[in-house]
């Protein structure tokens, strides 16, 4: 069955900051798995499996964290157990604990190690950071008495209302009108904590992160203003799996959903407007085709393991806003929905669903095991 054949069901318009996009686009069909057995027939190569599924599952989403981290997502308080505080330089309250935060303004790039982000600092953005400050905004600036002295400090629901407010048009002048809302990052906000808030600090970061399927950023290098949006990754990473659905990288020896054989770079093939499906359909497949029999060492590699060759479809918008690159990604769909959960590299001897894989026969039928004595059947042809 052809991408054309699948049915496709439109996913609503995205929201400020694409993440409506992100959550309908879920009920998207798939419309890019493809048999990669030059002809021969796949277990499970004509499901139904959804496309940002993958995408935004490759990025991950279990199902049910998804609309969960909607509402907060990315939403970041900058509170330790130490007591380390916020402070801006020019907020009253005394000497500033924390300059690394307090200081950072539009185009730093920031890093830590620790859950509670005691060991903050800032890094060239060239370097692996997990958040891209676009703008520091002091909401001392702003009238009323919501962010004046003594005020309430934001519960979670205020702080998400201030990201779409001051953080998604922020992020949208950082990157030049060209933020895509489908791609690598997500808009973040970090602000102080309620510790900092009380002495004063008011001010507001917002920024870019490479996001996780749980909200936890991922590491990113290069600032996201120079470098291509796309998701991707690495050849050879495994994505893991939850509900079926691929979720942030782990270690292949561990339960995953697909695995990366390959970046296929659309801008090398067209250069002007987006390209309509079908170009872009059959370029990214034979392409796919090609890395996942180098990748595995051979074309039969695939059926042989009873994988899928997997692949995604870049959007009008997400073309627009500069992104070109899709990953190339073998997995098991399973009869339902989802993809079944596959154990070690593709590259030497997985498990799928704790099973070893079944190649197919040649012909395409079993062959009867020999009665004792008897001649061994010739081997099709």
């Amino acid at each position: 069955m052809s991408s054309e054949d699948m049915p496709q069901h439109q996913a609503p318009e995205p929201d400020s900051d694409g993440e409506s996009s992100r959550a309908g686009s879920l009920s998207r069909s798939f419309g890019s798995a493809r048999k990669a057995t030059l002809g021969k027939s796949l277990p499970g190569a004509d499901l139904h499996l959804s496309a940002p599924t993958l995408r935004w599952g490759l990025l991950a989403v279990a199902a049910g964290a998804v609309i969960a981290a909607l509402v907060t997502l990315f939403v970041t308080g900058f509170d330790n157990e130490t007591g380390l505080e916020a402070h801006s330089p020019a907020s009253p309250g005394g000497t500033v604990l924390d300059k690394e935060f307090g200081t950072a303004s539009s185009g730093d790039c920031l890093s830590w190690t620790k859950p509670d982000r005691a060991d903050l600092v800032k890094v060239a953005c060239s370097n692996k950071h997990l958040f891209e400050v676009a703008a520091d905004i002091d909401m001392t600036r702003y009238p009323g008495k919501e962010f004046g002295v003594g005020s309430r400090f934001p519960d979670s629901l205020r702080l998400t209302e201030l990201k779409e407010e001051h953080c998604v048009p922020a992020v949208e002048k950082y990157m030049g009108g060209s933020f895509d809302p489908r791609g690598r990052y997500v808009v973040g906000l970090m602000y102080p904590s309620p510790d900092g808030w009380n002495h004063g600090d008011r001010t507001l970061r917002c920024g870019l992160q490479f996001s996780g399927s749980t909200g936890t950023p991922l590491p990113s290098t290069g600032s996201a203003v120079e470098h291509d949006q796309s998701r991707v990754f690495e050849a050879g990473t495994c994505l893991g799996i939850n509900q079926n659905l691929p979720t942030d990288p782990v270690d292949c020896s561990q339960p995953h959903a697909v695995e990366i054989v390959s970046t296929v770079d659309l801008g090398a093939r067209f250069s002007s407007g987006p390209p309509a499906k079908a170009e872009q359909d059959k370029f990214v497949e034979d392409e796919c085709a090609k890395s996942a029999a180098d990748y595995l060492g051979s074309a039969e590699a695939v059926p042989n393991k009873t994988l899928t060759l997997f692949f995604d479809y870049l959007d009008a918008r997400s073309w627009l806003a500069g992104s070109r690159k899709l990953d190339c990604m073998i997995g098991k769909g399973t009869d339902r929905e989802g993809f079944a959960p596959i154990t070690g590299t593709a590259k030497g001897d997985i498990l799928i669903n704790g099973q070893a894989p079944v190649p197919p026969p040649n012909s395409g039928r079993s062959t009867p095991t020999p009665l004792p004595g008897a001649a061994p059947l010739p081997q099709p042809r």
